[in-house]
């Protein structure tokens, strides 16, 4: 009975010094080192579970009611040059009483490596874009991005006058729009852009995937 006794406390032992990962991912900060001597329910290492990335952000507690679980809302993150799309997967209960936001996470469906190369992962920073539901609709005046033409710093589009003729008009552009925040906009397109100024409603104007074969 000694033997074995002795054999399960060794058993025991063998246990406790192996930790076991309940998913798959990657470490991103170790805090002990080989030879360290670690109490029971110390933590050892900090990892991430890549397969499933998130967006953290403290909102302000007065825009948290322009959200809801499965809201979906653009992104910005600091290693693409394209804003994404998020999904509203958890709104935290209590506001923070100093701060007056409330925590919300969103889900992230993207690559973790983007089409040029770049590595999408734990640890960067993204900007989310979440509605002001107070400050009423805006009406906005979107063109195809593919419409825009650059002549030299200046953002142009190629616009078919009522003649049948085309002119190059120069535009103030706004911030750009994934179609797949607004169901009125074809997807296939790809994404839209904002105009401030040099457009009206109802102006047709020339999509082309090479700005140099345009009529203007």
């Amino acid at each position: 009975m000694q033997a074995k006794s002795q054999i399960d406390q060794i058993d025991s032992k063998i246990r406790d010094a192996r930790g076991i990962a309940p998913f798959k991912g990657v470490i991103i900060k170790k805090m002990v080192e080989v030879g360290d001597t670690v109490q029971p329910g110390q933590p050892l290492l900090q990892f991430a579970d890549t397969g499933r990335l998130q967006i953290e952000v403290d909102v302000p507690a007065r825009l948290v009611r322009g959200l809801k679980v499965g809201k979906r809302v653009a992104a910005k993150l600091d290693v693409l040059d394209n804003r994404v799309i998020v999904t509203v997967a958890q709104i935290f209960p209590i506001a923070d009483p100093q701060r007056h936001t409330v925590k919300v996470k969103f889900d992230l469906s993207i690559d973790k490596e983007s089409e040029d190369g770049r590595y999408v992962g734990p640890g960067q920073y993204a900007q989310v874009d979440v509605p002001d539901v107070k400050a009423g609709k805006q009406e906005l005046l979107l063109i195809p991005k593919a419409a825009v033409i650059q002549r030299g710093s200046l953002p142009g589009v190629c616009v078919l006058k009522d003649d049948n003729k085309y002119e190059l008009r120069l535009v103030r552009l706004g911030s750009a729009i994934n179609p797949a925040l607004i169901t009125e906009l074809d997807p296939s397109i790809g994404d839209y852009v904002s105009v401030l100024s040099g457009l009206k409603e109802g102006d047709h104007v020339v999509v082309s995937q090479n700005s140099r074969k345009t009529p203007c």
